[in-house]
């Protein structure tokens, strides 16, 4: 796999002294768990997030039942989304204090898919962090006007310190990608860690999924966790059709 960066690992999860926190970050886009959902598993555990912001969750028939046993099977429980929020949702370990949730479904293109944000404010002791979870659209426009309600939803959070995250659709040249990346930090950009590319998981050469994260935040690592520690390659091609991204992040306590 090309487009690789440190192999230097990334920090663990811990809370400081001064009330910051490390918090380990995962954006997988899971093709509503069609693929080898124990290979999935395996990786989601191997990288010991805090939160998952997943894409293409299962939405139809059962869909709550098939996502609880992947959160379970993860060693983690649901937050939000699913079905709810039309596809993307949020996991996130026992660490997570959670505040509130909130599910939003984005305006309805006539022809295309319908759109969402899976959304929370959690704490990890101190240290408070607004998340979401977006899969953006195919369309130039469409995903352009969803980009900009992406920062809107993140502003009325009310939230200091903000992560988003998910399949984006863009490319860093593209639209909105820098529209996003103009407003927060690309962290492979900001601290590149792993490889880049993240589509697709058989013959990655594009980098359409990414972690952003709000001014303030300390970007510790971020990439696809290609020979991250208990992940194989062939768990990585049979779990979905792309890779995770994943960040560490120190999010300073609260004011």
């Amino acid at each position: 796999m090309t487009g690789q960066a440190s192999p230097i690992s990334l920090p663990n999860s811990r809370t400081d002294p001064d009330g910051s926190a490390v918090v380990r970050v995962l954006s997988y886009n899971i093709r509503s768990m069609r693929d080898d959902t124990a290979a999935l598993a395996r990786v989601i555990r191997a990288c010991d997030p805090d939160l998952v912001l997943i894409q293409e969750a299962p939405r139809f028939f059962r869909w709550n039942k098939k996502l609880a046993r992947l959160a379970k099977a993860s060693d983690l429980v649901i937050l939000a989304g699913g079905a709810p929020a039309a596809g993307p949702a949020l996991l996130c370990s026992l660490r997570a204090t959670v505040e509130r949730t909130e599910d939003v479904l984005l305006p309805l293109t006539p022809g295309l898919h319908r759109r969402g944000f899976s959304t929370a404010v959690v704490r990890f002791g101190r240290a408070r962090l607004g998340v979401l979870s977006c899969h953006l659209s195919l369309q130039t426009d469409e995903r352009y006007d969803q980009g900009g309600m992406l920062l809107d939803r993140l502003a009325g959070m009310g939230v200091e310190h903000t992560v988003a995250g998910g399949d984006l659709n863009d490319r860093p040249d593209g639209r909105t990608f820098k529209l996003l990346a103009g407003a927060l930090q690309d962290c492979w950009a900001v601290k590149p860690w792993g490889g880049e590319y993240s589509s697709e998981a058989a013959t990655p050469r594009q980098r359409i999924d990414a972690i952003f994260a709000s001014r303030g935040i300390e970007v510790l690592g971020c990439g696809v966790p290609v020979g991250h520690a208990g992940i194989t390659e062939t768990d990585l091609r049979a779990a979905t059709d792309h890779l995770p991204v994943l960040a560490a992040l120190r999010v300073p306590p609260s004011s």
